[in-house]
């Protein structure tokens, strides 16, 4: 028999296995089921099996709920094999007897929720017995740092890590030490050159109560894994990582039976340890997953849930906070960093890591599910128009040497897509075709583009300070930028008034600048830019269509596909206004079609003689 049980109040399941006739539920320590919550008495509730069924005795102050009856304290029921009972703030059910035996992901839940468990109580004890706020991250001292890890093995010690009970908890703690430590080493192998600017090169990541011996053994053991995985001989990192996530369960399984007790407890308090110093001087459980390039995003949703983007596709990382206390004051120290604030008075805020990656966080009151943040990370390495389409199949050859002739033909681009379909990569891909020669002028809210020209002068958006004074939006940057003698202006997203001066911008001179913008289709980005122009000028819809037909030449369609492939969906030209029908016309010049080639439609812009005038294209090309 099973109980599976879940905490409403965290989000978190568990699984516990019933060997006797009698299982007791309850706060202490002594039950067989141990609840940590302030609402469950010591002894909640007491399950005893019968001849044909269970009974359940209530014990809890609070009483229980069966089928939302609600039984008092004192009272026993009998429980079917599949019956569920609720102990608030968890709701238990019964598996039948012929239940399967508890699967691998079961073990592996139950591990990590104890690792959780364990790393909050050390987290607690450590803050008891040190002032952890009186020291700066940037002027941490060897001396400090070595004081907090031999606490932290005292702690460890204190807190039953040498139990026999937890032997599977030390064993499964020394196996995310190694696999780290494989990964890291993956990293280097791939590009010896890069190491993490977040991690790394941090004081406190060091390992100061190392010890030589042991550290061998690790690398022994990490040596084993390898041979055991087989990880390809080549510099993909994606498939590299790949293997490592499917294979490394399975191996460390085999491995880890040759290491000694003293190395496996050697590598679970050096892996406790690690996530110890996260929590207090870096991002936690985000650690790891920043310095990981395979990710691209990472998601939030209060402590219990992280959420990560790998290869367009969301998948649950299994990582979680020790609580929001730890996930708001994670937030708290990454927008603090950048100058912003996340508080009640301000609980919105947007940010920038020092490597680029692009930070929104939320707080409560506005979030009502505990904090919640959104790390798009910023590439290791800029992607190249060449790999969009060798190795992404993003757009074709055509396409592509048709978007480079806009860019030195000076034709203004808008580049459209909904949220995380490479917009930003696309513009930072178009942006190479432009010449050196050319002084080019960037806004930006959060600073994501990287313009590999000599002449760039970048400006970001800057909020409001405590008084409410000295913000600086993207409109307010537009209008200084046309100050600025750029030859082109690049605004990394348009989204509101700043439209009406990006559009005056293209009018007045600056051909061939460039912006992205949400927006599902060509067509709507008509739209888009009709309601964001209303909002920063009461002008009539005729003259707004016309300003569009006179400022934007082309249109980049960007989506992402189910499988998460990001590619080009059509690029379309925004003809002239016509003298009596100033309404927008689009002509779609690419389109991706059902078979899921993008394709020449036949149709040819109305720039097209200037193009090959000034032999920046040439129709074979266009429709090879």
């Amino acid at each position: 028999m099973q109980i599976r049980y879940h905490n409403i109040h965290e989000n978190r399941s568990f699984v516990a296995a019933v060997l006797g006739d009698e299982v007791i539920i309850g706060r202490s320590s002594t039950a067989d089921v141990v609840l940590k919550s302030p609402y469950i008495c010591p002894q909640a509730a007491v399950l005893r099996r019968g001849r044909n069924q269970w009974t359940l005795t209530v014990l809890n102050e609070n009483g229980c709920l069966t089928d939302d009856a609600e039984i008092p304290a004192g009272t026993t029921v009998p429980i079917e094999p599949n019956g569920s009972f609720r102990l608030f703030p968890f709701e238990f059910t019964l598996d039948p007897e012929n239940s399967a035996e508890l699967t691998e992901d079961d073990i592996w839940v139950d591990l990590e929720n104890r690792t959780l468990d364990l790393v909050r109580r050390m987290h607690i004890s450590l803050l008891e017995q040190m002032n952890l706020n009186s020291v700066q991250t940037d002027q941490l001292q060897e001396e400090y740092l070595l004081r907090i890890e031999r606490n932290l093995e005292v702690i460890a010690r204190d807190a039953g890590i040498l139990l026999e009970s937890n032997r599977d908890l030390v064993l499964h703690l020394a196996g995310h030490c190694v696999r780290g430590e494989l990964i890291d080493e993956t990293l280097r192998y791939v590009d010896p050159e890069k190491t993490s600017p977040l991690s790394n090169n941090s004081a406190w990541s060091r390992n100061l109560t190392a010890n030589p011996t042991l550290e061998q053994e690790l690398a022994r053991l990490m040596k084993s894994i390898s041979s055991q995985i087989r990880l390809p001989a080549n510099n993909q990192l994606t498939a590299r990582m790949k293997q490592i996530d499917s294979e490394f369960r399975s191996a460390w399984r085999q491995v880890s039976g040759t290491a000694l007790d003293s190395t496996l407890l050697y590598l679970c308090l050096r892996q406790l340890k690690k996530q110890i110093k996260d929590i207090v001087f870096g991002y936690g459980p985000l650690e790891d997953l920043l310095r990981l390039p395979t990710i691209t995003e990472i998601m939030v949703v209060g402590s219990d849930k992280v959420f990560v983007e790998r290869e367009g596709v969301i998948e649950n990382s299994g990582r979680r906070f020790v609580s929001d206390e730890v996930t708001l004051a994670v937030i708290e120290r990454i927008v603090s960093r950048v100058g912003r604030r996340l508080d009640k008075s301000q609980p919105v805020a947007d940010a920038r890591l020092s490597d680029g990656s692009r930070v929104n966080a939320v707080a409560s009151p506005v979030s009502l599910d505990g904090p919640l943040l959104t790390v798009r990370k910023f590439p290791t390495r800029r992607i190249t128009l060449r790999e969009l389409i060798e190795e992404r199949g993003s757009l074709t050859t055509a396409a592509a040497s048709f978007l480079e002739a806009c860019v030195l033909g000076r034709k203004n681009i808008l580049i459209s897509g909904g949220t995380g379909t490479g917009k930003t990569t696309m513009l930072n891909c178009l942006a190479d075709f432009i010449q050196d020669k050319e002084r080019i002028v960037t806004i930006e809210d959060t600073a994501e583009l990287r313009l590999n020209k000599r002449h760039v002068a970048r400006m970001e958006t800057k909020p409001a300070n405590v008084e409410g004074n000295g913000q600086y939006d993207i409109a307010d940057l537009v209008r200084n930028a046309l100050r600025m003698r750029p030859d082109r202006v690049v605004v990394g997203e348009c989204r509101g008034k700043e439209a009406l001066w990006m559009l005056q911008a293209m009018n007045t001179g600056h051909d061939g600048s460039m912006t992205t913008i949400h927006a599902n289709s060509a067509k709507d980005v008509i739209l888009r830019l009709e309601v964001m122009v209303q909002t920063a000028a009461d002008l009539p819809v005729s003259s707004i269509h016309r300003q569009i037909s006179s400022a934007v030449d082309v249109i980049v369609q960007l989506e992402r596909q189910r499988n998460g492939r990001r590619v080009v969906s059509e690029i379309t030209e925004v003809l002239p206004s016509q003298e009596r029908d100033p309404a927008v016309r689009i002509r779609r010049i690419f389109e991706r079609r059902p078979d899921g080639e993008l394709q020449p439609t036949g149709q040819l812009p109305t720039f097209m003689s200037e193009l090959l005038g000034q032999k920046l294209l040439d129709l074979q090309t266009l429709y090879l």
